[in-house]
């Protein structure tokens, strides 16, 4: 399913950083949109029969997808990040596809130890996704199990260096489509991220980060009781003295035969959330953007650049900028998706005789804090 064969030379400097040597442009972005469309505007013989009303008659909401994103290799010495943007599934895969109705799709996959494991990750997890029996009946099934057999295939690769790895975090849109399989309507603007490794991502709501993946890290309580469970050990903060991530996929010099439990795990974790008016935006970053900022900090960034001039392309570049001033030690990259046309609207804040001395963002990030305290 991976077609091109990357170079294989790799010296002891090389082995050193753990960065082999990539033959691409150091800075990529890209934008693009797509929107949700009601049934009504599609081909005849792709619609349902029987369907409910149509979503923005039930729900009075229907997600325009607009994303941008931008990677920057940083202070590193090579690059080895990839993503991916697709706000239109359909149009993606082809006219041939038996695909019934639109979606979207979005990864990041932060690599190391090579590019190899990122970019065939990137190439192949959303054929497996599609592919899967479980698909569209069971996402959930479908996004793990793909997952796994993404894992697999990389390993069985001949021309790829099995001993890379890569993080993995992918947001998959529910289309209308999947009214022929659920009976619940909202599952119609369905959001589900899937989450394996330390990139992270966070929802903007009306101001607010809200974050929908957990960091995997060896140290961290929940990991930590697997990986010992399991035989591993965490020293200094690495799997096994080695990783400093706990799930990845790649990696099968530190894995058993395929099949079999290992500390270091490719299973990711799910969490699954229904759009509303009140979600403007998806952020998606590497690890890098993380180390040096709170979820908090970027969404307020993004919003504000979106109220300036509503470019989820330039709201990324932005995110990448404010990283590299902190002095980020990773490669960067960042994924913006927009799930409106227009610009978030200004937050109206009401009047009273009592003097407040907290920002609007502190006001957020308390709130954050009291929430995830319940």
């Amino acid at each position: 399913m991976f077609g091109e064969e990357p170079g294989s030379t790799k010296g002891m400097e090389q082995m050193n950083d753990a960065k082999p040597p990539r033959h691409l442009s150091v800075i990529r972005h890209c934008a693009s949109t797509a929107r949700l469309v009601d049934s009504s505007e599609q081909d005849s013989d792709l619609r349902p029969l029987n369907l409910a009303p149509s979503l923005g008659e039930q729900h009075g909401f229907l997600p325009v997808f607009r994303s941008g994103s931008y990677s920057d290799i940083g202070p590193k010495r090579y690059m080895e990040d990839e993503h991916i943007c697709i706000d239109d599934i359909l149009s993606h895969l082809g006219i041939g596809t038996d695909l019934p109705a639109p979606g979207a799709f979005y990864g990041v996959f932060d690599g190391h130890g090579g590019a190899d494991a990122a970019s065939f990750v990137r190439s192949n997890l959303l054929n497996f996704i599609i592919q899967d029996q479980n698909f569209p009946n069971s996402v959930e099934k479908a996004m793990k199990s793909a997952f796994v057999m993404t894992d697999h295939a990389f390993a069985d690769s001949p021309y790829l260096d099995c001993s890379s790895g890569t993080t993995v975090l992918a947001a998959l849109i529910f289309g209308r489509w999947l009214l022929l399989a659920l009976t619940n309507p909202p599952a119609c603007r369905t959001m589900l991220i899937a989450n394996a490794g330390d990139c992270r991502a966070v929802l903007g709501k009306r101001g607010r980060a809200v974050e929908l993946s957990r960091d995997h890290k060896p140290n961290s309580k929940f990991e930590r009781l697997r990986i010992e469970k399991l035989g591993g050990i965490v020293c200094d903060g690495y799997l096994n003295g080695q990783l400093s991530v706990s799930r990845a996929l790649g990696d099968w010099h530190m894995k058993g035969q395929k099949g079999s439990s290992c500390p270091l795990s490719a299973e990711p974790e799910l969490q699954e959330t229904i759009l509303t008016e009140e979600d403007e935006f998806l952020i998606m970053g590497c690890d890098g953007l993380w180390d040096v900022m709170s979820s908090q900090f970027a969404v307020s960034i993004v919003r504000k650049e979106l109220m300036a001039h509503n470019d989820p392309e330039r709201c990324s570049r932005q995110l990448v900028v404010e990283a590299l001033k902190r002095n980020t030690c990773d490669n960067l990259t960042a994924v913006v998706v927009c799930f409106s046309p227009n610009p978030p609207p200004r937050i109206e804040i009401p009047k009273s005789g009592i003097r407040r001395s907290i920002s609007l963002e502190g006001l957020h990030l308390l709130q954050g804090v009291l929430d995830s305290n319940i």
